[in-house]
């Protein structure tokens, strides 16, 4: 029986090639962006990246792109205020969305970038997917549902990626993974593949590169 929201298989060689080129072309940091009228012209396809505070969201960008400090990660949960573009090769921008499920910022400042999230979400034609980003450690927590709920709402397709998944025990990942695909199943504009990837170990970057670049 075909399990609901299988993990992604690998890439076979031509796909993988197809990944590698795009993400060893040029990646360079364009702007972070704090308002709707800063937005960078929405001329290319752009996919996003969101997960809660500490979910290791800049070392996987850091990963894909082989730039060990194009994200910065900061050691303060929620100090990333501002939608962060970067350019990949001629024809893409990732998008690293601030952390959110953090207790640290003040109430306006949340409400503030929770407003711009949701502006950008709705309004951004050239946004093919939303990775949401899972800490395999934990599952789903109840923050995720709450980016799950707005994607939802935006209609934006978003894959659930798990990472750190190389410190999850054998036995324990079943577990989770059935935590994960319960929580996937209750909402609609999640894609029915989920990527597992361990930014130290590499594992799953070469199908994350390969999903991006084959989106159309």
């Amino acid at each position: 029986m075909q399990l609901p929201f299988p993990e992604a298989e690998t890439p076979d060689h031509a796909t993988s090639e197809i990944g590698r080129k795009l993400f060893a072309g040029e990646t360079d940091f364009l702007k972070g962006v704090v308002a709707m009228d800063g937005l960078p012209p929405a001329d290319r396809l752009e996919v996003c990246f969101a997960g809660r505070s500490n979910v290791g969201k800049s070392t996987l960008i850091n990963a894909l792109t082989g730039r060990k400090g194009l994200a910065r990660a900061s050691n303060t949960p929620g100090r990333t205020q501002e939608i962060n573009f970067f350019t990949l090769a001629d024809s893409h921008y990732l998008v690293d969305l601030p952390g959110y499920g953090y207790a640290e910022a003040p109430l306006p400042v949340v409400e503030k970038w929770q407003r711009l999230l949701k502006a950008y979400l709705s309004g951004r034609q050239t946004l093919r997917r939303a990775f949401v980003l899972i800490d395999a450690r934990h599952g789903v927590k109840p923050v995720d549902e709450e980016i799950m709920k707005l994607l939802d709402q935006s209609a934006v397709t978003f894959q659930a990626v798990l990472t750190k998944a190389d410190k999850v025990k054998d036995k324990d990942r079943g577990k989770v993974l059935d935590q994960v695909r319960g929580a996937l199943s209750k909402h609609p504009a999640a894609y029915p593949e989920i990527v597992l990837t361990s930014s130290e170990k590499g594992d799953g970057i070469p199908t994350l590169r390969s999903i991006i670049a084959t989106l159309e």
